[in-house]
This record gives structure tokens, C-alpha cells and sequence, in this order.
């Protein structure tokens, strides 16, 4: 279960405002990179609290209530699959981290990063590989980037039902690529993860 050693480290070296960051939907095929950044209060134990990945679709619900009640700041951001194709993910994935910081009403002065990769952040970062399992505050960011990427992706549903996209969430399974085979790719996609459009199989990850 993640704790707070990590926050409480970088507080005794005299930084003031420790946020974790995490992202959600690196992998699907299509609509944007969501991330998150959260500054939770010092200790605060939130019930519950875990990797998203590891928790069911109403457990996350339930949390993101929570963390956005009590959390000191939160704040979500995105990047567009545009800019995916034009950056690669992974610089889409920390374009998202550092617009999510921006968005913090109370201004942090250290990072807390999920995984192994930090790159173009304004204050200094730790990068945590499996962090939200690690640190309470990058957990708390992973569940409000999982829970805002899913309710975009129920959106996205309504307005491209031929896809299935509520069922599988943009990811690549066969189900989904057979859709995009069948009926095109519609401007929600991410251009750059369609090369299996290019071949006969079924093509696996992108």
C-alpha cells in the first residue's frame, strides 16, 4: 500500500508543497493522455487509497470524491491525440504532467513523477518506477487521471457508438481494431498507433 515516505523526505529537506503526478491511456488507440497532479494534506489517510489499476470502476469513483474534497490541489490536463502524433506519447504524456501542475491553485515546489522519465518539469521532480503503489499522492493523481480518462471515454462512446469504446476504453484489442477496421478511423484517433491498419493480423499493441 503506498504511504508517504517519499513526500515526507523531500519535506525534510525544506520543500513546502510535494504533488505527485501520474498519467492515464498511454496505450489506447485513440482520445487524449490524461494526467494528474495532486498535493495531498501531510498524512492524511484516506481509506482505500491504492494504485487505479488495482481497484474496481466504483471504488475509483468513491476516491475521486474524496481526494477532490480533501486533497490540498488537484489538477487535471490532457494532451490531445494531435499532439500525440506530433510529440510521441511519451513527451504527450509529460506535456499532460506539467499542464496538470500548472493547474494547481496552491503552487508546488517539488514533483513526485510516476515511472522512470521527467523531462521539461519547472521545479524539480523524483521520478518513482510503480509509484502509485508507492506514494499517496501519486496514487491519488492516478485514480483522478484513470477516473477522468473513463468518463471521457463514455463521452466518446455517445458520440462514436460504432466503436465500442465504453466497453474497452480505447485499448487495442481485437474487438476494437476490428472496429476501427470496419469503419475507418474517426479524428478521435491517434494516427501514429493505427499501423496495424497496415497489416492482416490482429497487430497487438500499436
Amino acid at each position: 500500500m503506498p504511504d508517504y515516505e517519499y513526500e515526507e523526505r523531500r519535506y525534510a529537506e525544506g520543500y513546502t508543497a510535494v504533488c505527485g503526478c501520474d498519467e492515464a491511456g498511454r496505450g489506447p488507440l485513440c482520445g487524449p493522455v490524461v494526467a494528474a497532479a495532486v498535493i495531498l494534506p501531510r498524512g492524511l489517510v484516506i481509506p482505500g487509497l491504492d494504485d487505479s489499476k488495482k481497484l474496481s470502476e466504483a471504488k475509483r469513483e468513491k476516491l475521486y470524491a474524496l481526494i477532490t474534497e480533501q486533497a490540498i490541489a488537484y489538477g487535471v490536463a490532457e494532451a490531445s491525440p494531435e499532439e500525440i502524433d506530433r510529440i510521441n506519447i511519451l513527451n504527450a504524456s509529460m506535456l499532460a504532467m506539467r499542464r496538470a501542475i500548472e493547474k494547481l491553485r496552491v503552487k508546488a515546489d517539488f514533483a513526485l513523477i510516476d515511472g522512470n522519465c521527467s523531462r521539461g518539469f519547472p521545479i524539480p521532480t523524483e521520478t518513482v518506477v510503480k509509484g502509485d503503489a508507492k506514494s499517496c499522492s501519486i496514487a491519488a493523481a492516478s485514480i483522478l487521471a484513470k477516473v477522468t480518462r473513463d468518463r471521457e471515454c463514455v463521452a466518446l462512446d455517445r458520440a462514436y457508438p460504432e466503436y465500442g469504446i465504453a466497453k474497452h476504453k480505447g485499448y487495442p484489442t481485437k474487438e476494437h481494431m476490428d472496429a476501427v477496421r470496419r469503419f475507418g478511423a474517426a479524428p478521435i484517433y491517434r494516427k501514429s498507433f493505427l499501423k496495424f491498419l497496415d497489416r492482416q493480423d490482429d497487430g497487438g499493441e500499436p
